[in-house]
């Protein structure tokens, strides 16, 4: 049989004709004429060169052929209705879905983590897979479906993504609780003047943007540590005399450990949004986690 010129429509058709053994109340059931279902089972006769019904006594009677199109019939259309409400009317409770997601170990902390635990109430099904954050090779990620969602600063993402702020960051100054030198109202020559701890992403650098801050009030500030990541940044300096500047939201439930204080000069935070792919933003599944995502991220 050539399936190349085979409606769909046909099919249903069929199925409410199987069902209703008469015309009248198929045509009825589909919200069509009577003719226009007449003209769909002529199409349906040709197709599987057969009567599939006959005139009886009262409507008609389904054939041999007929009966043994019934089942697998119905079947291939609810598994086809199947998909389409999983795709329309996501579930939370009983989908199964990985979601990548590529960011950097703070948002792993801030985002991914909390994000992991209510998905784990609401979706036990939804996993997901972290990626390391590649700027470079995000776009041909996303297009290649390796990457689903990015949580990064906007303006370095790509253009051509969707994009959803999350929220916007700043910097305090932490050090260990008893730190001899570390205090409220700070000023900047004192501030210059104890042990930092950066954080360079590209590892090894010992300058930052504050660097240059500081540089334009004619201060400079000594740096001990260049580290690869924050995470590690509020265990160091909770264990020595060392300080640093990190995101707010990275330590604001360890105020019991940590001193946190203002830094004495401005200094710029940043916006964190995610952003996606268009080929991924009809898709229910992946539209409810991002929801879910705004919704973590706006009671944190």
């Amino acid at each position: 049989m050539d399936t190349k010129g085979i409606d769909f429509n046909l099919l249903v058709t069929l199925e409410a004709l199987l069902a209703e053994q008469n015309v009248t109340r198929a045509a009825n059931r589909l919200h069509l004429s009577q003719p226009a279902v007449s003209a769909q089972l002529s199409r349906l006769r040709d197709l599987f060169d057969d009567p599939l019904l006959i005139p009886a006594q009262r409507g008609m009677t389904p054939t041999a052929k007929a009966l043994e199109l019934l089942n697998p019939l119905r079947q291939a259309l609810d598994q086809v209705r199947a998909v389409l409400a999983e795709h329309r009317h996501f579930n939370p409770g009983n989908a199964k879905l990985t979601v990548a997601i590529a960011c950097t170990d703070y948002l792993q902390a801030v985002v991914v983590g909390p994000l992991a635990v209510a998905l784990r109430k609401r979706a036990p099904g939804v996993r997901i897979a972290v990626r390391h954050l590649d700027q470079q090779q995000l776009e041909a990620q996303m297009t290649r479906g390796d990457v689903d969602l990015a949580l990064m600063t906007p303006e370095q993402g790509p253009g051509g993504l969707r994009a959803r702020r999350l929220f916007g960051e700043r910097y305090v100054l932490i050090g260990r609780k008893r730190h001899p030198r570390l205090r409220r109202g700070l000023t900047v020559d004192e501030f210059a003047r104890l042990d930092h701890v950066i954080v360079s992403l590209r590892g090894g650098d010992f300058t930052t943007p504050v660097d240059d801050g500081l540089t334009a009030l004619g201060y400079q500030r000594n740096v001990a540590l260049s580290a690869a990541s924050f995470l590690i940044v509020p265990e160091i300096v909770s264990n020595s005399d060392f300080v640093a500047l990190v995101p707010e939201r990275l330590v604001r439930d360890r105020c019991d450990q940590l001193k946190i204080v203002e830094c004495p000069f401005p200094v710029p935070g940043f916006t964190v949004s995610m952003l996606w792919h268009e080929r991924n933003h009809g898709h229910s599944g992946q539209s409810w986690v991002r929801e879910l995502v705004i919704e973590i991220m706006g009671s944190l």
